[in-house]
């Protein structure tokens, strides 16, 4: 999976004349980059990463990557945490002036190899049902749940069926919620999301996932990269049973619709803090600087 760096500089293709819900492989090219500089030197420099892809989720596969750090000497572990996301902590013990941490991946979906599934158990796992923090239910997230129930069934048994309801759930948080940056923060709840009646995607996501819960459908947080857009994105998969089964199927409730081959995943979990893209410490008295990069784009579509 070595990443062989003339990709790089590869020519890529514009998406936005590209038919990829009709083809069947579809390769992108994945860099990220975070950046760190400081006024004076600091020490113990902690880091925690998650922004390699997993080899395989659903039909989409790591192909190769390359994950580079600059500007201090850092010991590295790579693992997988309890939902099989990819995650690096990294250690410096000092940092002169600055520290970047670089990835740089390839993928590929294969339309044909069907969705991510889990197992059976999944439809009743109380990490995929109950609510953390940021998506504990308040009083309008009831009544909105209470107001989808009424169109939908209450659950996963009812006649509409769970992709029914998590339809009419994404529908509902794209209504409530306008997009606007820089009005919540990391630590917004769904209720104060849902309150406020502005956010950025991770809001929307939370705010679907705090109505999932309600209404019974186990839903989980997802971490990823949508063609286009210039930052990290969220959305959120809902857990369906199929065939014995479980299936995951995405909604991207703020762009109100289903996830297509313009989206590519990186981490699931119960919330952003599951699969916050770069966490961190240091001892010092330096404030840090943060510049983020970040480039998706489609390689080749057949």
């Amino acid at each position: 999976m070595n990443l062989d760096p003339s990709v790089l500089h590869a020519p890529v293709l514009d998406h936005r004349g590209l038919d990829l819900a009709a083809a069947r492989r579809v390769s992108y090219i994945l860099e990220q980059s975070f950046r760190y500089e400081y006024d004076a030197p600091v020490e113990s420099l902690r880091q925690r990463l998650v922004i390699v892809p997993p080899v395989r989720h659903g039909n989409q596969y790591l192909r190769a990557h390359r994950l580079q750090v600059t500007g201090a000497k850092v010991r590295r572990r790579v693992r997988r945490d309890a939902a099989g996301n990819v995650v690096a902590w990294l250690k410096a013990d000092h940092v002169p002036e600055a520290i970047e941490f670089r990835l740089a991946a390839v993928l590929e979906r294969v339309r044909d190899d069907g969705p991510a599934v889990l197992p059976a158990a999944a439809l009743h796992s109380p990490r995929l049902l109950r609510p953390t923090r940021l998506t504990a239910p308040g009083e309008r997230l009831r009544a909105l749940a209470a107001d989808i129930a009424t169109g939908a069934g209450a659950g996963p048994e009812d006649p509409a069926g769970p992709e029914d309801l998590a339809e009419r759930i994404c529908a509902a948080v794209s209504a409530a919620i306008t997009y606007e940056y820089g009005i919540t923060s990391v630590t917004t709840t769904a209720a104060e999301a849902l309150a406020c009646g502005r956010g950025v995607c991770q809001d929307f996501a939370h705010v679907m996932l705090a109505l999932c819960h309600i209404l019974r459908l186990p839903a989980r947080y997802v971490s990823g990269h949508l063609l286009g857009q210039g930052g990290t994105h969220a959305w959120t998969e809902v857990i369906v049973p199929r065939d014995g089964r479980a299936e995951a199927v995405a909604f991207d409730p703020c762009n109100g619709r289903r996830t297509d081959s313009g989206y590519v995943t990186v981490a699931t979990g119960r919330d952003y803090a599951d699969v916050a893209p770069a966490s961190g410490s240091y001892v010092g008295a330096s404030p840090g600087r943060l510049t983020a990069a970040r480039r998706v784009a489609v390689l080749s579509a057949a």
